[in-house]
């Protein structure tokens, strides 16, 4: 028998065109579990193997503290994945969040990765209950709870995140990473320890977290939106209702966003025009992400700056060898400049 390579094997332009050559649907979908895996290589092993029968892309984090998945699967495909992730213990049950926009090539392989954790969080779990999470709210009862007065609305994700889509009203702290976000909310709501607190993030998972660190640093009345934006989207989008969520809903996949509303809450970094666009600076030994309006990725031939334009236009080999050399990024980016235009 055969043995089966367990990675991938393919480039990015043979894996794009083996997405869009099959002709069948696909549907993106998330789901996370804090849940001890006691051996996460041979659980990476058996889960690869396992899903890739059944034509499953994406991005998914192992480690002994749970799953944390981003994938899409051909639609004909989306019992057996339930079947299957059912029939194993550690996952049974778990909640699928399917996503607000299904785009084919979302994902174009499946990447399994044993991590220390399954959100880089900077957190010893074990000084205190990370079980001991706050209380989960239904998307409805997050739409009404946002009403409520005196009530503080916290996104829990990165300002990359937050910056081109936010709930009205909502805290956005200035933040680059989840690790350096949470000591930053806990400083923000230090005198607010006995307020009604709705915490938010993309899937869910983020504000598993980080209501069990509130509640243990003495946050009496926690809550976070079950699901994340993604299931609030598609729940107030079927009840009719307006959302209080505005623009676009980062997601870490290559669509780099789902629209949400049509409003538009940032601006393009370099011209200063109204732009929600987020791309990587195409010299990939600077790979920034930042917002970039249709107009300049033209002018700058999807790059960041002047500098990396010119490094993109050299040879291929030769831009390897400035990547291998550390010298492809020698210009800061501080050009860039975050902007928000609405909150």
């Amino acid at each position: 028998m055969t043995k089966k390579h367990l990675c991938n094997r393919y480039d990015k332009e043979t894996l794009l065109k083996q997405v869009l050559s099959d002709p069948r649907e696909r549907r993106v979908l998330s789901f996370y579990r804090y849940v001890l895996i006691e051996n996460p290589k041979e659980f990476r092993d058996f889960l690869y193997e396992s899903l890739s029968d059944l034509g499953t892309l994406g991005r998914i984090y192992l480690a002994e503290e749970g799953i944390n998945a981003q994938i899409s699967i051909p639609v004909d495909e989306y019992e057996h994945l339930r079947t299957l992730v059912n029939s194993i213990p550690q996952l049974s049950g778990i909640y699928f969040n399917d996503a607000v926009e299904d785009k084919k090539e979302s994902f174009l392989k499946l990447a399994i990765k044993v991590k220390n954790k399954v959100v880089a969080d900077g957190l010893d779990d074990s000084t205190f209950n990370a079980s001991d999470v706050g209380t989960h709210l239904s998307p409805l009862e997050f739409h009404k709870a946002m009403d409520e007065p005196g009530v503080i609305i916290v996104d829990m994700r990165n300002n990359y995140e937050s910056e081109v889509g936010h709930f009205e009203n909502a805290i956005l702290p200035d933040a680059g990473t989840f690790r350096e976000e949470l000591p930053m909310v806990e400083d923000i709501l230090k005198e607010e320890k006995d307020k009604k607190i709705l915490l938010y993030c993309t899937g869910g998972i983020r504000c598993e977290k980080a209501s069990a660190y509130l509640k243990h640093k003495g946050f009496e009345k926690v809550h976070q939106l079950r699901g994340g934006i993604i299931s609030y989207a598609k729940e107030i989008e079927e009840q009719g209702l307006k959302s209080k969520f505005k623009g676009k809903n980062f997601v870490f996949d290559d669509r780099l966003g789902e629209k949400i509303t049509e409003d538009i809450l940032t601006v393009c970094y370099q011209c200063g025009n109204p732009s929600d666009r987020h791309t990587n600076c195409a010299n990939l030994g600077c790979h920034v992400l930042f917002v970039q309006c249709t107009s300049c990725q033209e002018k700058m031939e999807n790059c960041c700056s002047e500098e990396c334009k010119s490094i993109v236009r050299l040879p291929t080999e030769e831009q390897r060898l400035l990547r291998k050399s550390g010298r492809s990024h020698l210009y800061p980016t501080h050009h860039l400049t975050r902007k928000l235009v609405g909150k």
